[in-house]
């Protein structure tokens, strides 16, 4: 009995006590190469989720643009870094996007992530150090 009871607890605690979350990948690309990402559709909020790493520090660069899809325009630049990191980025925009990555010396991985509006509530801009 006292062990259905503790059992009982647990389910319940795992279940009730953990959030849901409707976030959802859209796409994620790996490389090292410049190069463009496959196409992929969103819905304002998301966020891009980015990842740079190398073993030649003194060489590597990355610049990262959001390309329109349909009319191939570039919207802007994502990302332009000499240095490994990572980090995420909010965009509140909808349409049909791919990356265009430009990258020396650099292993990169990105993955773009659907977001609710109150999931993108709890995302905060850095703010630059003056």
């Amino acid at each position: 009995m006292l062990r259905q009871v503790a059992t009982a607890a647990l389910l319940s605690a795992l279940f009730v006590g953990s959030p849901v979350h409707a976030e959802e990948e859209v796409g994620r690309w790996k490389g090292f190469k410049s190069g463009s990402t496959e196409d992929f559709k969103v819905k304002a909020p998301w966020i891009l989720d980015w990842r740079i790493n190398t073993d030649v520090p003194q060489a590597m660069s990355i610049e990262i643009s959001l390309i329109n899809a349909i009319s191939g325009f570039r919207d802007g630049v994502v990302l332009k870094s000499k240095y490994r990191g990572n980090g995420v980025k909010l965009f509140n925009q909808d349409g049909r996007f791919r990356f265009r990555v430009d990258s020396a010396f650099t292993n990169w991985d990105l993955k773009v992530r659907q977001l609710t509006p109150e999931e993108a509530a709890l995302y905060t801009p850095r703010r630059e150090e003056e």
